[in-house]
């Protein structure tokens, strides 16, 4: 169940870029400031290879995973490589279910109420809304409205520390953090500074970080 991860801090860290050389300190990092979702875009470096160093060490206390799963035999090399969450830019139903026949975790992109109801129709367990900018807290606010309760909407693409209140305020359940938190070359310090300041901006947000 994804809830069960997204329950003690609900930000997904989008590692675009990630070599496999760096992948165990900088996930590390990441896990230590309270992460407990971490996904490999596959259009980064050798990134089955970065997945697999991610579950080898952090496998038991997060969920790791693959991003920008495009087609139903990337679905099966994450798997392979001991991933476990499929996160998408689209809501290609063929993948969605893919993955689910897998007994992986798959959070598609929708950016429209019938691209999101069929992802969920498909067996999606989460929603990443994407762009969130183009998007924005009043579209989540709507989208709530007809929605099944619960479902997890996962805001991705500009978020910062300071923008999360306002989506939280508007009904979203989490965030997808990607360059605002990692990017290529950003040195372990860095990174793990960005991670503790996204947690403790959710923590310290008027829901109590519970929304």
């Amino acid at each position: 169940m994804i809830d069960t991860w997204l329950k003690p801090l609900p930000l997904i860290a989008i590692l675009r870029g990630l070599i496999p050389g760096e992948a165990v300190a900088i996930g590390t990092a990441i896990a230590d400031a309270g992460f407990r979702m971490l996904e490999v875009p596959l259009n980064s470096p050798d990134p089955l290879a970065s997945i697999r160093l991610l579950q080898e060490h952090l496998g038991e206390r997060c969920l790791i995973g693959a991003g920008t799963v495009m087609t139903p035999s990337q679905v099966g090399e994450v798997a392979a490589a001991g991933g476990r969450l499929i996160v998408m830019p689209h809501a290609d139903t063929t993948v969605i279910a893919s993955a689910k026949r897998a007994g992986l975790i798959c959070a598609p992109g929708v950016a429209t109420p019938t691209e999101a109801f069929a992802a969920l129709a498909a067996g999606a367990d989460a929603l990443k809304m994407f762009p969130a900018e183009q998007l924005g807290p009043a579209v989540i606010k709507a989208w709530r409205a007809v929605l099944p309760p619960g479902l997890a909407l996962l805001p991705v693409g500009g978020i910062t520390p300071d923008n999360m209140g306002s989506y939280v305020a508007a009904g979203a359940s989490g965030f997808g953090i990607g360059s605002a938190l990692y990017a290529p070359g950003r040195e372990v310090a860095e990174v793990a500074d960005r991670a503790r300041a996204f947690a403790q901006a959710w923590v310290a947000l008027p829901a109590g970080g519970t929304a």
